[in-house]
């Protein structure tokens, strides 16, 4: 029976040492002096007032009751709604309700939505700016390198996210490219930077995104520049009147343990 011989690249072993090492040492320093350089440009928030505190906690508090809706017996979900809808409509935990019937102020005249547009910006600015000089490094010392072959089989589909750079057809996909690696780095090196400087880290361009795509991690984004609160809340008493269906995760739950048995 033939047996399938691998693929094998005629390829100087230096490589794997002059080319990967340096990618992983340049991204883990440059992960380190993000962290650093963020903690430096930041400004420390200023504390707020009980009412905006309260304004803030009672939204999230209705977008916790929509998402976590069937993890409440149909009562209590009940109870909540109609308190939430008729709180949320009539202004009662709004910060200021009189500011509703006046035209939206202009973020660039107010001093603390001026702020923290500046705070978004240097932390944009502390992701691109590090990594388009890499990216350019990189293209410009080890482009078109193939550094490692991975020991395990892979499908066709992983040809594009490992050979970037070099992708030819009939090359085996567990070959790397340079600048796949520097990719594999960058959405990879998470466990490191949370083992060198902690969970709460500006290292990690994936915990960042994560923030950005989740409204409930970070309460300052809800209620930026522009936003008005007597509008959302209007908007999350709707959403919240329109819940109609609601099963209890706990419903019936002996008889479906029972059934297991």
């Amino acid at each position: 029976m033939a047996q399938v011989v691998g693929q094998q690249i005629l390829r100087d072993p230096a490589l794997f040492y002059w080319i990967l090492f340096p990618i992983t040492i340049v991204m883990i320093l440059t992960g380190v002096l993000r962290h650093y350089a963020t903690l430096l440009l930041q400004s420390a928030p200023k504390p707020l007032e009980a009412k905006a505190i309260r304004e803030q906690k009672n939204y999230l508090h209705g977008l916790n009751l929509r998402t976590n809706a069937n993890q409440i017996p149909l009562s209590s979900f009940t109870s909540r709604k109609n308190y939430l809808v008729q709180a949320f409509q009539s202004g009662t935990f709004l910060k200021d309700p009189d500011a509703s019937n006046k035209p939206p102020a202009n973020p660039m005249s107010d001093p603390n939505g001026m702020e923290t547009m500046m705070n978004m910006m240097k932390g944009n600015m502390m992701m691109i700016v590090p990594q388009t000089v890499i990216m350019g490094w990189i293209n410009a010392f080890f482009s078109g390198f193939v550094i490692m072959k991975l020991p395990f089989p892979l499908t066709i589909r992983f040809k594009s996210m490992l050979q970037s750079g070099v992708m030819t057809r009939d090359m085996d996909v567990r070959w790397v490219s340079s600048l796949s690696w520097y990719f594999l780095c960058l959405f990879g090196l998470r466990p490191v930077f949370t083992f060198i400087l902690g969970n709460d880290n500006a290292a990690d361009q994936t915990m960042a995104q994560v923030q950005q795509m989740n409204p409930q991690a970070n309460t300052q984004q809800l209620f930026g520049p522009g936003q008005d609160p007597a509008k959302m809340y209007l908007a999350e008493a709707e959403n919240l009147e329109v819940m109609v269906q609601h099963e209890f995760v706990l419903d019936g739950i002996v008889d479906r343990i029972l059934a297991r048995v």
